[in-house]
């Protein structure tokens, strides 16, 4: 198993769509980025990295290439996604928090969870999205910015693969356990038909 940690942050600023998770949220404001600077996407996706050993969001989707210039982070998710199946990884969860003093975030988390479960094709109850804020206090309290952290826990194929036959095993053991139990029974309600059989005779 390997665990990865993310984290992101982006500046609000005027005529920017705000965009969390995949979704649009009605805002004054939005986050400044090279992408759409979906926070908590680019935070999950380096959780995801991390985990797997596989560098950053920066290696991979560098913000000095025209090419991902207003690019949608639900999409670069998807190619995340991608990159740990061809070397065998398998996402077991995702917990994530946004940290903003407004706009509230309850709302939509349901929606985002969703987004994010179809881009790397796992289930949406394996994502967690919380929301929280700093009391009024630093960046993110201010209403400069938005912050987001996540932690991901990744299985390999091989893994999944010895797990299966674990219990595969534990199964059986059981069984054959019972197996052996029906025959001792059976062998000893012989021996004691025989017995009476033989008291009989005399």
């Amino acid at each position: 198993m390997r665990i990865g940690q993310g984290y992101d942050v982006h500046r609000l600023v005027e005529d920017r769509k705000l965009i969390l998770g995949g979704v649009e949220i009605p805002y004054e404001k939005g986050l400044l980025g090279h992408s759409d600077a979906d926070v908590l996407v680019h935070a999950i996706m380096d959780a995801l990295l991390g985990a797997a050993a596989l560098g950053d969001i920066g290696k991979l989707f560098p913000d000095t290439d025209p090419v991902y210039e207003g690019v949608s982070s639900i999409q670069l998710l998807k190619n995340v996604g991608e990159l740990l199946d061809k070397k065998g990884f398998v996402i077991e969860n995702i917990d994530a928090t946004v940290i903003a003093q407004r706009p509230k975030l309850a709302p939509y988390r349901d929606e985002m969870r969703m987004h994010i479960s179809e881009a790397l094709h796992i289930d949406i109850s394996q994502i967690s999205i919380k929301a929280t804020t700093e009391e009024g206090l630093g960046f993110t309290g201010s209403g400069e910015g938005i912050s987001s952290s996540a932690i991901t826990l990744l299985t390999t194929v091989v893994i999944i693969a010895i797990m299966i036959e674990c219990r595969q095993i534990l199964v059986s053991v059981p069984a054959a356990e019972a197996v052996k139990e029906k025959a001792d029974r059976s062998s000893a309600g012989s021996s004691i038909r025989k017995e009476e059989k033989s008291h009989e005779n005399l």
